[in-house]
């Protein structure tokens, strides 16, 4: 960006948001148009294991430029999952085959239980609103959990919670999901799992045939885990 320019409140807040932290961001996946307009990308933080316990790890951007003007705007979220990552960026523009995650970085997908459930999060993930998420990334449990909320009151699942976890012997990674009556038992469920007491996820029941427009999830306010709340 050393050839464009913002308005000085934009520009600050791009320094603060995504620049000051620019050697400490991986890149996932990225993506350009061609005339340059538009750049997207999933990055791993690594700052983020100094801050807030539990924080988000995973940062999307996108980049707007007006190439005439030599001026930029960007969106940016904090997002648990990288999945949810190229979910944001994909209900912002960026083409779906277009923001593949690098296989050299990270632990690959341990099976295809794993990869259908990414595929799906990235291509539907604004039908729900997450509202809790917690990242832990002790060697010896190295796991994130995600709590979210159908937008579409019909679901018969409404509250959901994904769990990646990574085998650091193996060196990969699984994702599953579980389905939940209320939001008390989908958090319970979380904090059982960091106390090392959670029951088996819970299947998710068959969504319904229909379902209504839906917004783009928020980034969610994590909360530590333990059994207070």
């Amino acid at each position: 960006m050393d050839d464009f320019d913002a308005d000085e409140e934009k520009y600050l807040d791009f320094y603060r948001k995504v620049a000051v932290h620019e050697d400490m961001l991986v890149p996932l996946a990225e993506h350009h148009t061609p005339n340059g307009a538009h750049s997207y990308y999933v990055l791993f933080d690594r700052t983020a294991t100094w801050g807030h316990p539990g924080m988000p790890q995973v940062l999307a951007v996108h980049l707007q430029r007006e190439r005439e003007k030599r001026t930029f705007t960007f969106e940016q979220a904090p997002m648990p999952l990288p999945a949810m990552a190229q979910s944001w960026l994909i209900h912002r523009g960026c083409p779906r085959d277009a923001i593949s995650l690098n296989p050299e970085l990270g632990p690959p997908p341990a099976d295809e239980a794993t990869r259908a459930l990414e595929r799906r999060l990235a291509g539907d993930g604004n039908h729900y609103a997450m509202g809790y998420s917690y990242t832990c990334d002790d060697p010896d449990d190295m796991v994130t959990v995600v709590a979210l909320r159908a937008l579409d009151e019909r679901a018969p699942s409404p509250f959901r919670v994904i769990v990646e976890e990574v085998d650091t012997d193996a060196w990969t990674r699984t994702l599953r999901e579980g389905g939940f009556a209320t939001v008390e038992d989908a958090l319970q469920w979380c904090d059982d799992r960091f106390a090392g007491e959670a029951d088996p996820l819970p299947p998710v029941r068959p969504a319904a045939a229909a379902s209504r427009s839906v917004g783009v999830a928020k980034s969610p306010a994590p909360r530590p885990p333990g059994r207070s709340r």
